[in-house]
């Protein structure tokens, strides 16, 4: 059976242009001798729709489109993922696959596991599926299954258990090959997973499975692709391209395909899959928010340095511009380095503009109300006017300003509300700082496999004490732990869920020690909720999967009463 595999970049609610992507890439596997088309979960309206679901007459395009595509490629199968109305169900749509027959909908497989986990939120819009679907193709019997009910939160480290089992289900009543269009978001990691799990039910029942994941970004949410098609032994005999656009034919019933993609190796695990996951988030919201060029202040430290070359490496450096703002306490070797990064990266611009004149007029305005501003009030006034400047650059030329502010800082409040928070994107926010280090060192070491001239990131950026620069001497360990103990608390308390007792015994420090940082994360929600969108990496990023109460006082460090 020669089913082709469609793994597309869809923009949310572009019915049209999704539509008319869909159509391009059915015409060419048709071409190619391909029985079967599937794309991926809700492939017409793309992934995650969240409220554009409720805008009037938006399911009945889809079920248009889908016909309209069936009678332009009369001779294909399709599998298009879309949302149905189905009357009577408690809530007013379904999560569906439509089967396409030549330009006759005859089908409709439903979605009946939906995850409401993490940064998923499908139970607040659809209706579970009742049984599972499947269809007869030339004497063969396909099964179609969506995402979840295929995964089963196992890739996500069984954040859910479900009482029934869509694929066992389908395999009772015999079955040759499964169909999974999928949306499944990129985390670290979870690729080995998507394939070790494909594998084992494979093995399990005996069946071929062919696995559609939506590739791109969008908003925080970045999708990596890596489509993948699995033999009944459980053989992975074919991986399609992470993060990237990919239309290939593969032939069930052979080891081989016809028009495969390639297999990424470095990129498939690591620091390599974080990078061209953060790329790929970049490009894909500046792409689909109308931005061709971006904005940064670029400082000389690590974190600006790094999203410089991110977003150098996602839409070209001659379309993006960095801008150094010293103060009276920024060092020589701060300036020496971001003219370094700006050179290295071949940067479109680099402007220097002072901010001590607006700091004392700042400073001198507000004389009547506080008196001279001191300690923190003078090091905000400092990143607010940082903050400004690049606003007004971006209002005044319509770039995007880029946020350089890592999960280590967000974490812990060590960022400034209106000045180095300011940003329509944060590429970063979901990147411990260790990680970051290690991603610098990594992108040095193999600039120019990825691109880069020369390392993109100065060495002496990579090795100096962390410093905001906003007053005399300042590093970052006066306020806070050394980044790796830091680092440990942040992964065990956000990312893992935690006791302070577990995250206290791995760190080798007082529980007391790990429960007032833990304490300092709460606190410090109401800065996050003002936060650009952050790109997600991690298994849990800050942002609408983990939405914390702001005036919430209770934390896993409170000792039980009595």
């Amino acid at each position: 059976m020669r089913v082709a595999v469609a793994q597309l970049d869809p923009i949310v609610g572009d019915l049209d242009g999704n539509a008319t992507a869909i159509r391009r890439a059915a015409e060419t596997a048709a071409r190619d001798g391909a029985e079967i088309f599937v794309a991926g979960e809700l492939a017409l309206v793309g992934y995650p729709p969240r409220d554009l679901l409720e805008r009037p007459g938006l399911v009945g395009h889809c079920l248009r489109h889908a016909e309209a595509i069936g009678r332009a490629v009369p001779s294909l199968t399709f599998v298009l993922g879309l949302p149905r109305r189905v009357e009577g169900d408690r809530r007013p749509l379904r999560n569906s696959a439509a089967i396409v027959r030549g330009g006759r909908i005859e089908g409709f497989a439903d979605k009946r596991l939906l995850p409401s986990y993490d940064v998923f939120d499908e139970d607040r819009f659809f209706t579970p599926g009742e049984r599972s679907f499947a269809f007869e193709h030339r004497g063969r019997r396909v099964g179609v299954v969506l995402c979840e009910d295929l995964w089963q939160a196992e890739d996500a480290g069984g954040l859910r258990r479900y009482e029934i089992d869509p694929v066992a289900e389908l395999v009772a009543d015999g079955l040759d090959v499964l169909l999974v269009p999928s949306a499944s978001p990129f985390v670290r990691g979870k690729h080995r997973r998507h394939l070790s799990i494909l594998s084992s039910v494979a093995k399990r029942h005996r069946i071929s499975i062919v696995s559609i994941n939506q590739t791109g970004g969008n908003d925080e949410l970045v999708f990596d692709g890596g489509s993948a098609v699995v033999g009944p032994d459980g053989s992975v005999r074919h991986r399609f391209d992470r993060f990237a656009e990919a239309v290939g034919v593969v032939e069930t019933d052979l080891a081989g395909c016809v028009a495969a993609g390639r297999d990424d190796g470095e990129a498939s695990e690591g620091l390599g899959e974080l990078f061209s996951a953060l790329i790929c988030g970049i490009r894909g919201y500046c792409r689909k928010t109308g931005h061709d060029r971006v904005l940064l202040g670029l400082s000389g430290g690590i974190d600006s340095a790094v999203v410089a070359a991110l977003a150098a490496a996602a839409i070209g450096p001659e379309r993006v511009r960095g801008v150094m703002m010293p103060s009276r306490h920024s060092s020589r070797g701060s300036l020496v380095d971001a003219r370094a990064s700006a050179e290295a990266l071949g940067l479109g611009r680099l402007d220097e503009l002072p901010i001590e004149p607006m700091h004392a007029a700042f400073a001198t305005s507000l004389v009547p109300a506080i008196g001279t501003p001191e300690g923190v009030a003078d090091e905000n006034l400092q990143s607010r006017a940082r903050g400004t400047v690049l606003m007004a650059i971006a209002n005044a030329t319509g770039e995007l300003l880029l946020a350089t502010g890592n999960k280590s800082e967000y974490a812990v409040g060590y960022s400034t509300l209106y000045g180095d928070m300011n940003g329509g994107l944060a590429p970063i926010g979901d990147v411990l700082k260790t990680d970051l280090v290690a991603l610098a060192r990594w992108m040095n070491r193999r600039h120019l496999e990825l691109g880069f001239p020369a390392p993109p990131v100065p060495t002496s950026s990579i090795e100096k004490p962390p410093s905001a620069e906003l007053r005399p001497d300042q590093t970052d360990q006066d306020s806070l732990p050394p980044y790796e103990v830091l680092d440990a608390v942040v992964r065990g308390v956000v990312e893992r869920g935690s006791t302070i007792e577990e995250i206290a015994a791995e760190i080798g420090r007082p529980i007391e020690f790990v429960r007032e940082l833990a304490g300092r994360i709460d606190r410090n929600e109401f800065k996050r909720k003002q936060a650009p969108p952050i790109l997600k990496t991690s298994p849990r990023a800050f942002g609408r999967g983990r939405p914390m109460p702001l005036a919430g006082r209770w934390n896993p460090g409170d000792p039980p009463p009595g």
